[in-house]
């Protein structure tokens, strides 16, 4: 029995801990962002072909952990093909043992979802926004992020 219990404590442990990776609509997106509450989103937009998106993402990752029992959620949005999602993305995250939620983005019009993230938004990657609809913050960045940028711009939202 203990052999038993040992091993759904194991099988637990390793299915609880891998990372599920959501493929996501635009629509999808906008329904976890825009509401009411008091809570800090930062949706960073990467991809693993992306060089500086690959240098950031241990930083979206400190803040995520750092932050996490304060009203701050990190939301990483993959802008792979959806067709690798399994043979790339996933192992990529798990190589690069990212604890942050991932969102695959399947879309193909940018024309259509790029501004509803921002105007300002060329499509370029590394992209952020940051947003808390209740202080009715809203700041897009089209360039690489450092920690210490992302944490003084959590700290200056009221």
């Amino acid at each position: 029995m203990r052999v038993i219990n040992t091993f759904f404590l194991v099988v637990f442990f390793i299915t609880g801990v891998a990372q599920n990776v959501s493929v996501i609509k635009i629509t999808d997106l906008e329904k976890r962002i825009i509401n009411n509450s008091d809570t800090t989103y930062i949706i960073n937009f990467w991809a693993t072909w992306c060089a500086p998106c690959v240098k950031e993402l241990p930083a979206f990752d400190s803040i995520n952990t750092d932050y996490k029992s304060k009203k701050v959620k990190v939301f990483l949005i993959s802008m792979d093909f959806k067709e690798e999602l399994e043979s790339k993305l996933l192992s990529f995250i798990k190589r690069k043992n990212i604890k942050s939620e991932v969102m695959l983005l399947d879309e193909t019009n940018g024309n259509y979802f790029i501004p509803k993230i921002s105007d300002q938004w060329s499509g370029a990657i590394p992209a952020t926004l940051i947003v808390n609809n209740k202080s009715k913050t809203k700041h897009f960045f089209e360039k690489k992020l450092s920690y210490e940028f992302l944490k003084k711009e959590i700290e200056n939202i009221k």
